[in-house]
């Protein structure tokens, strides 16, 4: 049975041990980087900056949430705007690959930064096994490149920590829950954030329209799950499709975009079954999602692949 409390005290005395000078953290308010955060803050205290970088990417309210989060831990942090570079960054780019590492390489320039005005000389991240595990190398194919692992520019002026990086997220979960992190329980979000639900290249009116399709999906859903009408799922979200299709308000002819909605139930992310929702749930999420973005999207579907053969994010 994994020990959370021996794990945790080990982590902390190699924390110890290895960052004798400054360090930085990137914290994004999941599970696996608020836990990082948690370890590391109680093994140097003060000299741990927790740096949660606004790209422009994330979902409604994001920032916000994850500040007041960062003021309740008591952990010293810096929020950093970085949108533009990020959009800037990925103009032009569609494939899923290439947006990965320039996303990757992009938070490591920013981090770099920051480190430099810090005077921090380690980078500490929240990786877990399946990062590094589906980012390939030379014994494993790639199944996708992780932001922080396949991202990594060789150049990188820092020293990484990485004290989850042989966990799964069961395992990772299980420490929250010791150490009483409030997102133990929170639904993986992923670094390169809804970049990868757009498909096709990322651009500010699409990240808003796929923005307000996943606050759409998550209200739904939680809702539904609170009320017992269903479980809660591992992860659900809406996806920007870079399709388009004929339809009609009213009398008159739209041509408008396709949303996908994805929900899945899994243990540790590595294989993953679609989740059963309910029809009336699904209605809604296609009610209101059609209605509240009738001007852009007029269609939604629902995919029911299970991982493998389809991965759990779309791209």
């Amino acid at each position: 049975m994994f020990d959370a409390e021996r794990f945790v005290e080990e982590q902390v005395q190699k924390a110890r041990d290895t960052i004798r000078d400054n360090a930085i953290i990137a914290c994004s308010g999941g599970v696996d980087s608020t836990v990082a955060a948690v370890i590391v803050n109680e093994a140097i205290g003060g000299r741990l900056l927790a740096v949660f970088v606004d790209t422009g990417l994330m979902r409604k309210g994001e920032k916000e949430e994850v500040q007041a989060m960062l003021e309740r831990l008591g952990l010293n942090y810096k929020i950093v705007d970085a949108s533009d570079e990020f959009f800037d960054a990925l103009k032009g780019i569609v494939d899923p690959e290439m947006k990965r590492k320039v996303i990757g390489e992009r938070f490591i320039r920013v981090f770099e930064r920051e480190a430099r005005e810090f005077g921090a000389r380690f980078l500490v991240q929240g990786t877990i096994a399946p990062d590094w595990i589906e980012s390939g190398d030379e014994l494993r194919d790639t199944i996708k490149s992780h932001h922080n692992v396949g991202g990594i520019p060789k150049d990188m002026e820092l020293e990484l920590f990485e004290p989850l990086r042989d966990l799964y997220k069961d395992e990772v979960r299980v420490i929250a829950r010791y150490l009483g992190v409030e997102v133990s329980e929170r639904q993986p979000f992923p670094g390169p954030a809804l970049a990868i639900r757009v498909l096709g290249e990322v651009n500010r009116e699409n990240i808003e329209i796929v923005r307000n399709a996943c606050f759409i999906v998550e209200d739904e859903i939680e809702t539904a799950a609170k009320k017992g009408i269903m479980e809660f799922p591992w992860q659900y979200f809406a996806v920007l499709l870079p399709v388009q299709s004929v339809g009609v308000h009213g009398d008159a002819r739209v041509y408008g975009k396709t949303v996908a909605v994805r929900s899945v139930r899994s243990i540790d992310g590595m294989s993953a079954s679609y989740s059963r929702i309910p029809h009336e749930i699904l209605e809604r999420i296609s009610l209101r999602i059609t209605n509240e973005m009738k001007e852009q999207v007029n269609r939604v579907v629902y995919d029911i692949t299970n991982k493998p053969p389809a991965t759990i994010e779309w791209e």
